[in-house]
């Protein structure tokens, strides 16, 4: 038996965990019961010189010495098992073998401590592996019963769904903050596929990241702040869905100031999706990040524990939170968590580690690596957008309310191999090692499901990646990678940046419970530009 200590720091202490325990609780306790009750039995049948109210009073005070102490051990051997994680094994057919496994373990530990008690529970003969096999019984006949059960409701619910809500066919859709990195690339593909679009954009880095198609007739330009009620009501008039990219993004943006994250990440979040969901639209496409899964050594699927390490992440997380739990029949949001970005689009950032990297080995032939041994999942922009699209005109069924990692498993890669990589593309550069990084963030993502139900496969490669940076710079067309524009944090904080800087945003009353942001794990303010 493989039992996973850390997993008992992954447990998300939600309501449904909750209820989990108490259950496995009440079952563990039941068993007990029901083993005491056969045993009993057992003498009853043959009672000889046996005086059964004797015996009654017996049976039960043993059973007062020791169901606290079952409990003590059964309740952190399921969470270190996976019970309360669903851990890779535990969802796997093998779940049942993982739940005799447990209650074996809980059984030889509460046995162990009974015999080094010296009998102090006295417990009657047989009551151990009676109790064993009830508990076997009852716990594994407890999560059948659960997947029988969940099969039969998502068969009824996707029957009533099918009756009771008609799949709109997108022809308008509102694309709010499509002036920025992934949405300057986005636009061109939806009016592409003669789509209509309404852009509702603060276009805080002006007209030249959407000049391609900023003519075109099938676009729509509002000029507002997000934040903004009226603007978002007037926006979501007459579309068929909306697509939401629009966030102060990466670590140190956010950091600048935190109240005004949360206003921009979260709170904007929440009121774009009251608003949807008022105005009938039926889908909410939204740009999430891998950055929720904060620091672990496992590969990560979109089912593994969070632990977000920055506010950017808390925010995002944050905001997953307040769409599932506004999603019904007839609103179906889908959550895409983006890996790191590279690569140019209409508005090019050189606050990410590739381009940054390749940028720097092409100007200063140094590629400053810190750390280097941390994982991230990239992912070019331009497959980033293809990701958004395919989210967007999916059969709604397969991702309503669902969640999808956005890259490829094969663009895993650490910082160091990323800078051997831009090493071996650019003549002249090499790896200039600046120390340990203060960055706790270390994933590695399984991309599994958003190749499966979305025929995701990315069309770049962090090698073509590079090469388009390469011959950007090399053609003049990014002429000082340092410049305010592209990077987040500076922008921010520049003086055309003050712009976001204005009073408060006319929210509503009582939009947003305050546990919705405080119930994230703690943030750490990040230190560094690269995203």
């Amino acid at each position: 038996m493989f039992l996973n200590p850390l997993k008992l720091n992954q447990i998300p202490m939600t309501r449904t965990v909750a209820v989990r325990v108490i259950a496995d609780i009440l079952l563990v306790q039941a068993a007990l019961i029901a083993a005491f009750g056969a045993r009993y039995i057992l003498f009853a049948l043959d009672p000889g010189e046996v005086n059964l109210p004797q015996l009654a009073a017996r049976f039960t005070a043993a059973y007062v010495r020791s169901f606290w102490m079952i409990g003590l051990v059964a309740v952190p051997v399921f969470a270190a098992s996976g019970f309360y994680t669903r851990g890779r094994m535990y969802r796997s057919r093998y779940k049942i073998l993982m739940v005799v496994q447990a209650v074996s373990f809980v059984y030889a530990v509460f046995a162990g401590m009974a015999f080094l008690a010296n009998n102090w529970f006295d417990m009657p003969r047989g009551v151990i592996p009676l109790g064993w096999l009830a508990t076997v019984g009852f716990v594994a006949g407890a999560r059948v019963f659960s997947v029988v059960w969940e099969g039969v409701l998502a068969t009824e619910g996707r029957l009533f769904k099918r009756r009771a809500l008609e799949d709109i066919k997108v022809r308008t859709v509102l694309v709010i903050g499509g002036g920025g990195y992934i949405g300057s690339a986005l636009l061109p593909r939806l009016l592409d596929h003669g789509l209509r679009v309404r852009l509702l954009d603060l276009m805080l880095f002006g007209d030249e990241p959407i000049g391609q198609c900023i003519n075109h007739e099938n676009l729509e330009i509002i000029r507002s702040d997000f934040r903004q009620i009226d603007s978002i009501v007037q926006a979501m008039r007459g579309v068929d869905a909306v697509i939401h990219l629009g966030a102060i993004v990466g670590d140190p943006a956010c950091s600048v100031d935190e109240e005004l994250t949360v206003d921009v990440n979260l709170m904007a979040t929440r009121v774009i999706a009251e608003v949807a969901r008022g105005e009938g639209v039926q889908r909410m496409v939204f740009a999430s990040t891998c950055s929720v899964y904060g620091a672990g050594d496992e590969i990560l699927s979109e089912q593994s524990a969070l632990r977000p390490v920055s506010l950017y992440a808390r925010t995002k997380l944050a905001s997953e939170r307040v769409l599932q739990e506004l999603a019904s029949l007839d609103f179906a949001p889908v959550i895409l968590r983006f890996g790191t970005i590279y690569g140019l689009s209409g508005r090019t950032r050189f606050d990410l580690v590739i381009n940054l990297l390749t940028a720097k080995a092409i100007r200063d032939g140094e590629i400053t690596i810190f750390g280097g041994d941390q994982w991230r999942p990239f992912v070019h922009v331009d497959d980033a957008a293809r990701a958004v699209f395919k989210a967007l005109t999916a059969p709604l069924p397969a991702v309503r309310n669902e969640i999808f990692n956005v890259g490829s498993d094969e663009q895993n890669f650490t910082i160091s191999q990323v800078g051997d990589i831009i090493a071996d593309l650019i003549p002249g550069s090499k790896v200039v090692s600046m120390g340990e990084d203060t960055d706790r963030r270390n994933y590695r993502v399984d991309f599994a499901k958003t190749r499966k139900v979305l025929g995701f496969e990315p069309e770049w490669t962090v090698e073509k990646g590079v090469r388009q940076v390469e011959a950007a710079i090399g053609a003049g067309f990014v002429k000082d990678y340092k410049e305010a524009r592209y990077s987040n944090l500076k922008s921010l904080t520049d003086s055309h940046g003050s712009k976001f800087f204005r009073p408060k945003a006319n929210w509503p009353l009582v939009l947003l419970r305050a546990d919705q942001i405080e119930d994230v794990p703690d943030a750490e303010p990040a230190k560094k530009e690269i995203a």
